[in-house]
């Protein structure tokens, strides 16, 4: 059963609209409230996760089917923020752990249904990134709602496989975003945002992307992209561009109607029907190989490869996980992992609002939990 958040903090960092919010996994449905519980101000988070079940055999060969979720008991995070060269920040952040709780069946379906985990509800957490353009105000608005939108249209229910049940509820809410926008006190028809949600169960990934934010899984050594951008290099956007009328105009680069680089986002309603808000939905099973998730604006993907990104953040997390193990550190292996994608961006001179969030998927090996 889906279910709002017992508590939230709405944090003013470095993005314009960066929110935070911690688990809710009671079950019940609270008014909203603000709370204290936890720390507003980190940049770094943890929440427990009951396991799950799916398809694999437990070790030791006894034939006792398993989950691959069975030992993802957490996940933390860090995020890292830079406004680069820009006059302003019109990134926005979203971090919702346990913004819904549910059994395995609804969020990757249920293989081995003899598992006793597999009736167990499991929370399931929300990751949103945002890049803005022409201001901050529509990714401010979908850092404050789209969770909760996604959260209402999979209680409506669509679609009779799990998988099309999620792809139903975020296309939903994505519109339902656009729409709301409609109105100009939210928002001026000029201003627009990518919209990039990772939704993380202990045994599924869900990606939703709309835009040229990017969201990138390491697996062992290997980058996984679990999104591609909505760029004018695409015969198929661009195809779909044209034959609603639209023009490609060349203004530093490929631009739709000569303003535009993306083919994608939620807003810019001066750009309909060409720019559209639809995401592209994917799935992942999850699996004991996985590393971490990266989130990034095209302010990190312009200087840096997913190979590269996936690199310097492997790298650190392991790192950072010996120094725990050795109580020599002050930082969470994943708050470490975002700043050095930063510091590198940086150093590789990019001129745009850089945003990312590193979802360490291991965080389960390590010895205590972090709270600064």
């Amino acid at each position: 059963m889906a279910h709002p958040f017992e508590a939230h903090h709405i944090l003013n960092l470095r993005a314009p609209c960066d929110s935070i919010r911690p688990p809710n996994v009671s079950g019940k449905r609270p008014a909203s409230s603000f709370s204290q519980n936890g720390n507003s101000n980190s940049r770094n988070g943890e929440a427990p996760i009951p396991v799950c079940s799916n398809s694999s055999l437990a070790a030791g060969g006894s034939g006792v089917p398993t989950c691959v979720g069975k030992d993802n008991k957490k996940v933390s995070w860090g995020r890292s923020s830079d406004v680069g060269k820009r006059s302003g920040m019109e990134d926005s952040l979203a971090i919702v752990p346990g913004f819904m709780s549910l059994s395995c069946k609804q969020v990757g379906g249920c293989t081995a249904p003899e598992c006793t985990y597999a009736a167990e509800d499991s929370p399931v957490h929300f990751f949103g990134l945002y890049d803005g353009h022409g201001g901050p105000q529509v990714s401010c608005y979908c850092a404050r709602m789209l969770h909760e939108m996604v959260a209402e249209e999979w209680e409506r229910g669509g679609g009779d496989e799990w998988s099309k049940r999620w792809e139903v509820a975020l296309r939903r809410a994505y519109g339902r975003a656009d729409d709301a926008l409609k109105d100009k006190a939210l928002a001026p028809y000029s201003v627009g945002s990518t919209s990039l949600v990772v939704v993380v169960s202990p045994c599924q990934i869900i990606a939703a992307n709309c835009g040229d934010s990017r969201a990138v899984l390491c697996r062992g050594t290997q980058a996984i992209p679990l999104t591609v951008d909505h760029k004018l290099d695409r015969q198929d956007e661009l195809a779909r561009i044209e034959e609603a009328g639209g023009q490609i105009l060349y203004w530093q680069g490929p631009r739709v109607e000569g303003v535009l680089s993306m083919t994608r986002a939620i807003g810019d309603h001066y750009l309909k029907p060409w720019i559209i808000s639809e995401p592209e939905v994917a799935f992942t099973t999850r699996s004991d190989e996985d590393e971490c998730l990266i989130l990034a604006s095209d302010g990190l993907w312009d200087v840096l490869s997913n190979e590269q990104v996936v690199k310097v953040a492997r790298n650190s997390l392991r790192e950072e996980r010996r120094k725990a193990l050795l109580n020599d550190s002050s930082l969470p292996p994943a708050h470490s992992a975002a700043d050095s994608l930063l510091c590198c961006a940086l150093a590789e001179y990019s001129d745009d609002n850089i945003s990312i969030i590193v979802v360490d998927l291991k965080s389960r090996k390590r010895r205590h939990q972090y709270r600064h």
